[in-house]
């Protein structure tokens, strides 16, 4: 009966409401602290980090209470170099202070490689290997030969380089090509609305070059001369020339669209929509 009545005694029950009030401070304490330390509720959209070099983006990381750390490199021709092409957040995902941002630059200077032996390799197997290697396939150089198609030479800016030789990925190869015995020709090819990496195919398959390439004047950087469009060739579509095989073709690049739309002023003077229906669709009575 003593332990009972101790149990129910003020006392007791003083000392238990005690415990419960530091343990409940205790707990209360922890939780205050921690959403003080986390930030809890507090996030902010990351930074676009894009196109900034390292000495560019640092303030404003810096400035966000944010960590970094460059992860990886990748080599783009068209880009400057040291600049971040990928962040990890993306841009305007939420992030507590603290938080590292892993970037992938553009690299200082191309990844090095070996140059793949392609003497004696058919034209369409020495394009697949240079692709494999990420190497551009350059001008074509026919020459008479016993054999049609069959890599001859291989010449990196204009003299032959030895397989092995180390060059830069992406690295242009010209290479010389055996055109037979006969003086094979081939019609012209109509260019008119390709970019120039599609021109550049369409004519490697039909073995002929790119010359000359002209930008006209609403094309002002790089990144619009990836959307360019061919409005003009030489020879042209109408002359009904034929070429010899590895040929070259200029050609001139815009992103104004009323130079591959020649009828659109003719159009619009009827009040059709010249952006949604071909002009030569329309028949004027």
């Amino acid at each position: 009966m003593s332990v009972l009545k101790f149990l129910i005694s003020k006392k007791f029950l003083i000392h238990i409401a005690s415990a419960l009030g530091v343990i409940a401070l205790v707990l209360i304490a922890t939780f205050v602290s921690l959403n003080i330390y986390t930030h809890h509720g507090e996030n902010y959209a990351t930074p676009d980090f894009s196109g900034l070099t390292e000495t560019q983006f640092i303030d404003l990381v810096q400035q966000k209470k944010l960590r970094y750390k460059i992860i990886d490199s990748v080599h783009i021709d068209d880009l400057t170099p040291g600049i971040v092409v990928e962040q990890t957040p993306k841009p305007g995902s939420r992030v507590k202070e603290n938080r590292t941002i892993f970037f992938t630059i553009n690299a200082y200077s191309a990844e090095q490689i070996p140059m793949p032996q392609l003497v004696d390799f058919s034209l369409r197997n020495a394009q697949v290997t240079l692709e494999s290697y990420g190497v551009r396939l350059g001008k074509l150089i026919y020459i008479p030969s016993e054999y049609t198609q069959l890599v001859l030479g291989q010449q990196y800016d204009g003299k032959p380089i030895e397989p092995g030789t180390l060059i830069s990925k992406g690295s242009t190869i010209d290479l010389l090509v055996g055109k037979g015995l006969s003086n094979k020709k081939t019609d012209v090819p109509d260019l008119f609305g390709m970019t120039l990496e599609e021109a550049r195919s369409y004519l490697l398959s039909n073995s002929l070059n790119v010359d000359a390439i002209i930008y006209d004047d609403s094309i002002p950087t790089g990144e619009d001369s990836l959307r360019a469009f061919i409005w003009k060739q030489l020879p042209e579509i109408e002359s009904g020339k034929r070429l010899r095989l590895g040929s070259s073709l200029d050609v001139w690049l815009t992103i104004d669209s009323a130079k591959i739309l020649p009828d659109t002023i003719a159009v619009d003077s009827l009040g059709v929509d010249s952006l949604n229906i071909n002009p030569i669709d329309v028949e004027i009575n």
